[in-house]
């Protein structure tokens, strides 16, 4: 597999509004549940928005996450980055032999794992002054090739 076949590149992130998070919890500016949603064909095995991680892995077209509790300060200024890492992997599991044959097993295993990748990508945070913050979606796109 290539790698650039598989690596998502993110488009963008998309803060969510409507959601009153106390300050001392949600940095003075807001907060709330860190999600994803996945635009490829491949698993989104696990991923952190500024290390605070997602929780759940996401399946191809699906999304999830779940993690709490994304942060922001109280107020946007240009060029606020967030850094987002994830890894992403063979999604199907066809092929799976079962544990009846072990060798067999951990064939299989070995194969999913050398299709993991790992990525990780500093993207701008769009401006969320005057919203009430409630989290952050980020969303995984296939590259463009």
């Amino acid at each position: 597999m290539k790698s650039a076949l598989i690596s998502p590149l993110l488009a963008g992130l998309l803060l969510l509004t409507g959601c009153a998070q106390p300050a001392a919890q949600a940095g003075g500016g807001g907060g709330g549940t860190i999600k994803a949603i996945n635009h490829t064909k491949w698993a989104i095995n696990h991923f952190s928005i500024n290390g605070q991680s997602g929780i759940d892995s996401i399946g191809p077209f699906q999304g999830g996450g779940g993690g709490c509790c994304f942060s922001v300060p109280a107020r946007w200024t240009p060029g606020m980055t967030v850094r987002v890492d994830w890894e992403s992997g063979e999604a199907s599991t066809d092929d799976f032999p079962g544990y009846e044959n072990w060798n067999k097993y951990l064939e299989w295993e070995k194969k999913i794992k050398a299709s993991h990748r790992q990525h990780s990508k500093t993207v701008p945070l769009p401006d969320y002054n005057g919203q009430d913050v409630c989290g952050i979606t980020v969303h995984f796109y296939p590259a463009m090739t």
